[in-house]
């Protein structure tokens, strides 16, 4: 047993110290996949195209259950508030076990339906076989991915700053050197081109979750926490998962009809919008840096019983994510003839990416709001109002002009005015729960 954190330990500084070490474990996967992208757009448009489509289905198989890393947060970090912190590592002994099972699952599914998926995506065929063979390799990584997710999920809830960090930057590390060496053939390794990129993913990955197990076995043997599953913890995990999981498949759901429509037009745009995709899950991800430091903290003192600290933190974090997502869209506006060259120096493609690059640039602000708010909510366990929310989004705003903008060739444009009014709809979501208040009624609620 541990003490509740006292009111100092909720300040700028421990929000700072939270931040700091999330932004490097949730920027370090989208950087490497950029450096991956740019690696890999140097063989050619269509190899380009297969990556984005192979890791945007990565995506979708292994984060539906982002919930073992943000709903293991919320209830790790409640009962860290408690004082009860063999209770929170409790909570990533379960969530490990779901990971694991759940995982093994994905394998098998994905291996067998990688081909399927990718011809249903893209009608070229060369893209789609070359897609799914990058899939192949890297889904093996599933489990780990999700052992990875669990382990952050707990550290973050006992506020471990450290550790994530190394884990992580160990793994991608290796990743990002083996992309190079792999995909082109440096010095004596072969040339691989794609399947090095699926191989150095895996690799890394698979590091990076073996780092975290580790981490979870000497922390169950330093405190004699079993190893046992817990039908009663999974159990309550599951109850906050299901509302996770349809919130999180409500966004795959969106992005794969958006890469499924952007397909329909050329490579040349299936690949620009992969490009400026990714550029914003890295982005959103720097966000949620300030978000999961919210979500730890809430969660803490809402477990202490201290909702006038849970709102305090609230303020300060949302107005630190709306001064970097003023700095970051500065940035890429000044940067809008140069940064696109990064990732392809095809003219087509360099051409199409100049529309949702400005949509990109529109929509920070807006996110800065959103993803503090989201992580505020998350860590008052207030999952089911955040699931409803994100579903209504989806549904009336922007799946409707995802589709429009096919039946209508609105192009690019299109699409990507769907993704704004989609986060519009949920800043307005969110802004009004804060406002109304319920959530700092959520004590005790992740029990």
């Amino acid at each position: 047993m541990t003490s509740a954190p006292a009111d100092s330990e909720s300040g700028p500084r421990r929000i700072g110290a939270l931040a700091a070490s999330a932004l490097v474990v949730l920027i370090a996967p989208p950087l490497y996949l950029l450096l991956d992208l740019a690696v890999v757009g140097r063989l050619g448009a269509r190899e380009l195209a297969a990556l984005g489509v192979g890791t945007l289905m990565l995506a979708i198989l292994s984060t539906q259950l982002t919930f073992l890393a943000y709903g293991t947060t919320a209830r790790s970090a409640r009962r860290f508030g408690e004082g009860d912190r063999d209770g929170a590592v409790i909570e990533g002994v379960q969530a490990t076990w779901i990971a694991v099972v759940v995982g093994l699952a994905i394998v098998a599914a994905g291996y067998a339906a990688a081909p399927a998926i990718m011809r249903a995506l893209v009608p070229d065929a060369a893209v789609a076989a070359e897609g799914a063979g990058w899939l192949r390799i890297a889904v093996f990584g599933v489990p780990l991915i999700l052992a990875s997710m669990a382990g952050n999920g707990w550290m973050r809830g006992v506020q471990q700053t450290r550790a994530p960090v190394v884990n992580v930057v160990v793994g991608l590390g290796l990743a990002a050197v083996l992309c190079v060496v792999l995909v082109h053939g440096v010095g004596p390794f072969p040339r691989w081109g794609l399947p090095g990129s699926a191989w150095a993913n895996l690799a890394g990955q698979s590091v990076t979750g073996l780092c975290f197990l580790g981490a979870l076995w000497r922390e169950c043997r330093a405190t004699g926490v079993g190893w046992r599953p817990d039908r009663a913890v999974i159990s309550a995990q599951l109850v906050m998962a299901r509302d996770l999981i349809a919130r999180s498949a409500s966004f795959q759901v969106c992005f794969l009809s958006a890469a499924a429509v952007a397909a329909r037009y050329s490579v040349a745009a299936v690949a620009a919008h992969q490009v400026v995709l990714q550029v914003w899950e890295f982005l959103s991800l720097l966000l949620d840096s300030l978000a999961i430091a919210a979500q730890a903290l809430v969660g803490a003192a809402l477990g202490a019983a201290a909702p006038a600290r849970a709102r305090e933190v609230a303020r300060r974090v949302t107005v630190a994510s709306v001064g970097l997502a003023l700095v970051v869209a500065v940035v890429l506006g000044l940067g809008a003839g140069v940064l696109p060259r990064l990732f392809n120096t095809d003219a087509q493609v360099l051409d199409a990416i100049a529309t949702p690059w400005w949509f990109l640039i529109a929509m920070l602000p807006i996110a800065g709001v959103v993803f503090a708010l989201d992580g505020v909510l998350l860590g008052a366990g207030d999952a089911a109002f955040l699931r409803t929310a994100t579903l209504g989004a989806a549904l009336v705003a922007f799946l409707p002009l995802i589709w429009a903008s096919h039946v209508f060739g609105w192009g690019l444009a299109g699409i990507w005015t769907g993704l704004l009014v989609f986060m519009l709809a949920r800043l307005a979501a969110v802004y009004w729960r804060y406002r109304q208040g319920g959530w700092t009624g959520q004590i005790g609620a992740a029990h």
